[in-house]
């Protein structure tokens, strides 16, 4: 029959499964990954659909409105500056950083 055609064999996996999680993390592991699926065949069945160009009344409604875009200062952006070349490089992590080496001139040493 094949490994997973014999009856002994689920039981196996299952008693490891219990073993390995726990009695109590089973059930939410079984929704998150139903939960999954379903998001991936909803996803697959939108795919497929092909949508509807939309009229000048529905594109008009639905554009934001004209702003500037936000500069890299005011959304907040922090900077490190490199010690040897004294370029600047983006830190989105905000770590603070007591000496900075970009990635070329430590390439170069």
């Amino acid at each position: 029959m094949g490994f997973l055609g014999e009856p002994t064999h689920w039981i196996l996996i299952l008693l490891l499964l219990l073993v390995l999680f726990g009695y109590k993390r089973l059930p939410e592991m079984g929704k998150g990954l139903g939960e999954g699926l379903k998001g991936f065949k909803d996803g697959l069945k939108g795919a497929s659909d092909t949508p509807a160009a939309p009229t000048a009344q529905q594109t008009a409604a639905s554009a934001p409105p004209a702003s500037p875009a936000p500069t890299a200062e005011k959304a907040g952006m922090e900077y490190v500056t490199c010690s040897r070349c004294g370029n600047k490089f983006e830190n989105p992590l905000g770590f603070k950083v007591m000496e900075y080496v970009c990635r070329s001139c430590q390439s170069n040493s």
